[in-house]
């Protein structure tokens, strides 16, 4: 073996590898100062995160371009010409992938720190990361398919595919008609703005926040921190509340059976002073009033309200335990009670 041989392929891997360390090393660098630059965008910081996919795809075209020259067997040129393609094939989808999440993260950004309405940001939120997901897909799918047709018995597979698409079409339209109709669903969740992340929902009797969405699925965080995993279709096929859709105020109600002795109208003061002692309370509504009597007890029913769905369930909860402790405490004959008589003798 003779020194040229050996020198060679040493010159060409340690030049590439020079070469892209030092790009790599300036990109970042040009990004770090674009980024303290310009303080208004986190693009520029986001961006730094494609380093390493930009390094991968740089040192595989370096290689790809001088492998030829790096004196290697000819039996094994081939073969690393095929490897380098399938690596600079992967390496630039995970490239284009990293550069849409900072556009995508960075737009995201922006919108959210100029706009005061929560909804709306909720909503760009949603729609930005199902295109986010789709685009991811789409480029992980043609970077797949690129990468099989570098293989010559795959292109024969692929004419025969293609001859019986029609087929094939009927079938997998049947097979993937659960996925598609989720698919679906999906799109029309994000563009039809029915259902948004961080929108509070009530679905199968069950309380939470919407914490994410993807093409197929929707996760629902509950109030007891459990995750609910629900198919997008369900949202547009079945009824369910959405608390957050025309504003997040809330108005919730709070339920007394108490007896017909009840002091209605030292209790209306006393609630007022309650809400005022209450920071969750929006100050909007606070009334009370008889809705329904037994002949042992009356329903006394408080209406309240507050900004959101979180702060009416803290508030109702509170004005229920302190104005029954207030009732313990100032009027215990106006709590319900079982009212017992002797039996009258019979006559004898």
């Amino acid at each position: 073996m003779d020194t040229d041989t050996v020198l060679r392929p040493i010159a060409v891997i340690g030049g590439s590898l020079v070469v892209t360390l030092l790009s790599g090393w300036l990109l970042d660098l040009l990004l770090r100062r674009a980024d303290a630059r310009h303080t208004e965008t986190p693009l520029w910081g986001l961006l730094r995160h494609c380093r390493l996919p930009f390094q991968l795809v740089l040192c595989a075209a370096l290689l790809y371009g001088s492998h030829r020259r790096a004196g290697i067997s000819p039996e094994y040129v081939p073969a690393v010409g095929h490897a380098l393609t399938l690596v600079l094939i992967a390496s630039a989808s995970w490239l284009l992938v990293r550069i849409a999440t900072a556009v995508v993260d960075s737009s995201y950004a922006r919108y959210a720190a100029q706009n005061p309405d929560d909804a709306r940001v909720r909503r760009v939120r949603t729609q930005v990361t199902l295109i986010h997901r789709v685009v991811t897909a789409v480029v992980v799918v043609v970077a797949v398919a690129a990468m099989l047709l570098t293989f010559p018995p795959m292109r024969a597979v692929g004419a025969s595919m293609l001859a019986s698409a029609g087929v094939l079409g009927i079938v997998a339209g049947i097979a993937a008609q659960s996925s598609l109709g989720n698919l679906f669903a999906g799109l029309q969740i994000a563009f039809g703005d029915t259902v948004r992340i961080g929108d509070t929902v009530v679905v199968d009797k069950e309380w939470g926040t919407v914490e994410e969405i993807t093409l197929t699925f929707l996760v629902v965080r509950t109030w007891d921190e459990r995750r609910i995993t629900m198919p997008v279709s369900y949202f547009t096929g079945k009824p369910y509340e959405n608390w957050s859709r025309g504003g997040a105020q809330m108005t919730g109600t709070v339920f007394w059976h108490l007896d017909h002795s009840a002091p209605l109208d030292p209790m209306r003061e006393e609630l007022r002073r309650i809400l005022e002692e209450i920071p969750e309370w929006d100050g909007r509504t606070g009334s009370l009033a008889v809705t329904d009597t037994t002949p042992h007890t009356i329903l006394v029913r408080a209406v309240v309200t507050a900004k959101d769905a979180t702060d009416i369930w803290t508030l109702r909860c509170a004005v229920r335990e302190r104005l029954l402790t207030w009732l313990l405490a100032h009027h215990p004959h106006a709590l319900p009670r079982t009212a017992a008589v002797d039996a009258r003798p019979g006559a004898s």
